[in-house]
């Protein structure tokens, strides 16, 4: 296969989730998050196939516009929307998560799990920043060191997947820097990571035994095995961040 999109796609589509979390996690940081409007407006930004976009609607009776680029992303986000009877609070828009058509100051809730890398974590909330309601919260997982002295092979991995990837003291200082109040932080667990990962190597096998070449697949594997050999020296963490200062829009 000499497309590496292709590839990915073939990986991913029809898993359920496209980074670590659960729907307990979601659970758990809106309960961090703490009182939002009757029906927010929530943001899902890279949403992925919807793992978390269709659980935002139900916790939390707002209405949920799902961003991605990939559109057969979003046509899952609309069919598991549809199979719990939430279609009419749940939206989707195709497009990149910087440059996002959204009115500004008119997002109560912007949530995003495992995305904010593809821009960088502190061009995504300088971003995302003017869409939020004088009131709004952002809810953000971003990949981070646990230590600062990772073994030789971790680090050389990141450096390679993820250069820009800081540890949580970097990031909570890059956030003060920025001018964002830090109202809470939760490391994902393990299960989190388990949950992604179980269907995605079942994937792979099915791929294996379809015919794709071993050496095709070997760095989505590499992945889950750098994980299970140092996944405590690596992991996602949660913050849930409101803007310290008002911003002219």
């Amino acid at each position: 296969m000499s497309d590496p999109d292709e590839l990915i796609w073939q990986v991913y589509d029809g898993l359920p989730r496209a980074a670590p979390g659960s729907v307990e996690t979601a659970a758990l940081l809106l309960r961090l998050v703490g009182e939002l409007p009757e029906e927010p407006t929530v943001l899902d930004v890279g949403s992925g196939p919807g793992a978390a976009t269709v659980p935002l609607a139900q916790l939390t009776g707002g209405t949920v516009t799902a961003v991605d680029l990939h559109e057969p992303f979003l046509a899952e986000v609309q069919r598991r929307a549809a199979e719990v009877g939430v279609t009419e609070r749940v939206k989707t828009l195709a497009a990149s998560m910087d440059a996002m058509p959204i009115p500004a100051g008119s997002v109560d809730l912007l949530w995003s799990e495992g995305a904010a890398y593809i821009i960088g974590f502190d061009t995504a909330l300088a971003t995302w920043r003017p869409l939020l309601a004088d009131d709004g919260v952002v809810v953000v997982t971003e990949a981070e060191s646990m230590t600062s002295e990772p073994a030789a092979a971790v680090r050389d991995y990141w450096n390679a997947g993820y250069p820009a990837m800081r540890t949580t003291a970097q990031n909570v200082a890059a956030i003060a820097d920025a001018g964002w109040t830090l109202s809470a932080t939760y490391v994902l667990p393990k299960a989190d990571w388990a949950t992604y990962y179980g269907p995605l190597r079942t994937r792979l096998d099915d791929l294996t035994r379809s015919g794709v070449p071993a050496e095709s697949l070997a760095p989505f594997r590499e992945e889950i095995a750098m994980w299970e050999r140092h996944g405590d020296e690596f992991g996602y963490t949660a913050y849930v961040l409101r803007p310290a200062t008002v911003v002219t829009q």
